[in-house]
């Protein structure tokens, strides 16, 4: 999960925000098409919204569908054409000619490749001005935001939620000091790495942190990746140097008088988003506070042209390998 802070003058109501999604509705992949992206209804009805909101909540999702054609198999084929060629003509493709045959055997092949789809939940929480993006992948989420700062109304912009105090230096203290912020607790997972050139890696899972050797290990320079914590008995998730919240799970007290038939996508819109609403801030605060992201002024500085407004984070967070779990 990706948490991203929105600019302040961004003011629409959900008619607007409907009506521009409109203009990006997904669509399956042509024939010879390799890839098609867009939004689909969150609840899965068809021609249903766009966008849903639950308890002032909303809620979109992001599909994105691809042509998996193995490189072997376009190799082979990009391999006959030429000794077709070769035969006919007595002479081997240039390097030119070659890239031809393969966009001409990209096209052949495109339409008996199979397909392959993945979705992503993005919630946007107006009145905390926070966008969520249900993924780990920050290539994945650079596209969303750029279509929503493409589609949405002028003026919004986003940037990536910054803190006080980063979460590889707070992760660092708590393991070294044995003391969780308040209203966390450290479970029993965590990664460390270490700084230098050897880059070793140290994994703990299933295993107590409250140890000596934990504490040496930072002690000698080795820097926590991820850390497992529970908030407030009610969420467990996994802390990330990058401020990524991954394996997100409510806990049994979150579902205390509930009844065994409650479900369906409000009432797990309802749960997730009310839940992480809370925990958020909290995390925020035990990590020193917000820090300033200067949205204000690039909202300001974008109004005319959306397209050069995301800010964002390195494109070398790991990939998404859970992205249809829904919803965050």
């Amino acid at each position: 999960m990706i948490v991203y802070r929105i600019a302040p003058q961004w003011q629409v109501g959900l008619e607007q925000v409907e009506e521009a999604l409109g203009k990006a509705v997904f669509m399956e992949c042509g024939a010879t098409q390799e890839r098609s992206a867009g939004f689909v209804p969150p609840r899965g009805e068809q021609h249903g919204p766009l966008v849903e909101s639950v308890g002032g909540q909303w809620v979109l999702r992001f599909m994105v569908e691809a042509k998996v054609l193995p490189g072997s198999v376009l190799a082979r084929k990009v391999q006959e054409k030429a000794e077709r060629i070769e035969q006919e003509t007595g002479r081997k493709p240039g390097k030119k000619e070659s890239k031809e045959l393969k966009d001409e055997a990209k096209l052949d092949l495109l339409p008996m490749a199979f397909t392959k789809q993945g979705s992503m939940w993005v919630w946007i929480d107006c009145a905390a001005r926070t966008l969520v993006l249900d993924t780990s992948s920050q290539a994945r989420a650079d596209e969303v935001v750029s279509s929503l700062v493409e589609l949405l109304p002028p003026g919004f912009a986003v940037a990536l939620l910054n803190t006080q105090t980063s979460p590889q230096a707070a992760m660092s203290h708590w393991l070294a000091a044995q003391e969780p912020p308040v209203g966390f607790t450290v479970d029993r997972e965590c990664e460390l790495k270490s700084a230098d050139e050897e880059k070793a890696v140290v994994r703990y899972a299933r295993h107590p942190l409250d140890i000596e050797e934990v504490q040496a290990h930072i002690a000698a320079g080795k820097l926590p990746t991820k850390l497992a914590l529970t908030w407030d008995d009610r969420v467990s998730f996994m802390l990330t140097e990058g401020l990524q919240l991954k394996k997100i799970a409510f806990l049994d007290t979150v579902f205390e008088g509930s009844k065994a038939d409650d479900g369906g996508f409000d009432t797990d819109v309802a749960i997730a988003t009310g839940e992480l609403s809370k925990l958020l801030p909290d995390l925020v605060e035990a990590l020193g506070g917000e820090a300033d992201s200067g949205i204000a002024t690039a909202a300001a500085a974008v109004a005319g042209s959306p397209a050069t407004s995301t800010v964002t984070g390195p494109a070398t967070a790991p990939v998404d390998t859970d992205p249809d779990s829904a919803p965050f």
